[in-house]
């Protein structure tokens, strides 16, 4: 298609995410139809399908894409006019998440991660990412040549980072445990999370569905609704607690830092973000009863 060669794959670093979203309702609903022939009812009524669904956040995804792809058509005189014609977002103003794991829930999830996801694959996963508040996106892409045992590190490269940023992630031994794991279950693949077949990566999506999927049985054991990205919220509020300074906690994250130090401060703090993964890992290893991950202090 060429609204994905000459714009989804040249201006958007995750063209994967967009032909997702795409494949996902947009071809579900119209594969066969002429875009000229698509009514501004017809848009209306998705995007509706979308949100009645329980997924307002990827109307409002969905409902920009298609209005690009009109923009596109017009400009390339593939189509005169667009029906993409929203006067608000459909599924209303996305307002910041501020969803956080309490010890409780932690624990419950801690202490019988399989239990709560069916998948050893996942909970590796969902148990990394609560270890070291990175993305889905970049444990989802990351390469086996990226995790050193021996140092204990994870480096991310720029192009796997949201923020276009590269870092090294310090691994306290019990997330070196979750990734030895994954590296059993790799079978070969020289990604972390493969495909069945191994070739390619995983989609970060598949993540994402996966928790979708368990989130009754998490809530069996009294942990309330969540997603991914909220275990990386936890793990930020988490380093508040034992007095972590909060730019080496932001850190940690890989956001920026704000002003001519963000500029210019290209020590890569990396020391500091090792002790701070180390006290968050040894107070979710109470948490867990896992007494015999052995942790530095």
């Amino acid at each position: 298609m060429e609204f994905m060669e000459r714009y989804v794959r040249v201006n958007r670093k995750r063209p994967s995410d967009a032909e997702w979203l795409f494949g996902r309702d947009i071809l579900k609903e119209w594969k066969d139809r002429d875009a000229r022939s698509i009514t501004p009812r017809e848009v209306v009524d998705l995007l509706d399908s979308i949100v009645d669904r329980g997924a307002p956040v990827q109307a409002n995804r969905t409902a920009r894409l298609l209005g690009q792809m009109y923009r596109f058509g017009i400009q390339r005189r593939i189509v005169d006019s667009s029906p993409v014609i929203l006067l608000t977002p459909p599924g209303g103003r996305e307002k910041p998440r501020e969803r956080v794991l309490d010890d409780r829930e932690l624990a419950a999830f801690l202490r019988d991660p399989e239990g709560c996801t069916r998948y050893p694959k996942l909970a590796h996963a969902m148990t990394i990412l609560l270890l070291t508040g990175q993305r889905r996106g970049e444990l989802a892409r990351a390469k086996w040549s990226e995790i050193d045992f021996d140092e204990k590190t994870w480096t991310i490269p720029a192009e796997n980072s949201k923020t276009g940023r590269g870092h090294v992630v310090p691994l306290a031994d019990w997330a070196i445990q979750e990734f030895q794991a994954l590296k059993r279950l790799a079978g070969g693949s020289r990604w972390v999370l493969p495909t069945e077949c191994g070739g390619h990566a995983a989609a970060p999506a598949l993540l994402t569905r996966g928790l979708a999927r368990c989130l009754p049985r998490f809530k069996a054991r009294g942990v309330s609704e969540f997603n991914l990205h909220d275990l990386r919220r936890t793990c930020r509020t988490g380093l508040a607690a034992p007095k972590i300074e909060p730019h080496i906690a932001e850190r940690v994250l890989n956001h920026a830092h704000p002003g001519v130090a963000g500029v210019y401060d290209r020590h890569a703090y990396l020391a500091e973000k090792r002790d701070a993964l180390e006290k968050w890992a040894k107070h979710l290893c109470t948490l867990s009863g896992r007494l015999e991950v052995a942790l530095r202090t």
